[in-house]
């Protein structure tokens, strides 16, 4: 049996990238099931006061469709 996957992409921030990318996935896990990666396709350091307060990640977040075949 085949199965269909789809990708959504989620911007998130953390303390550190591991945390952004944690903060990712947990935020996309409300709304679907099933994910099955993270791709992070980017990440950027936000810089206050001269120093480094957080990180933001750019991800792609795959998780497989349920019921496949009705998948428009």
């Amino acid at each position: 049996m085949a199965s269909i996957a789809k990708i959504i992409e989620v911007q998130a921030e953390g303390e550190t990238i591991e945390e952004a990318v944690e903060a990712a996935v947990e935020g996309a896990s409300h709304s679907v099931r099933n994910i099955e990666n993270v791709y992070v396709r980017d990440f950027e350091a936000i810089i206050e006061n001269n120093q480094v307060a957080r990180y933001r990640v750019d991800t792609k977040i795959t998780f497989l469709v349920e019921g496949g075949s009705n998948v428009s």
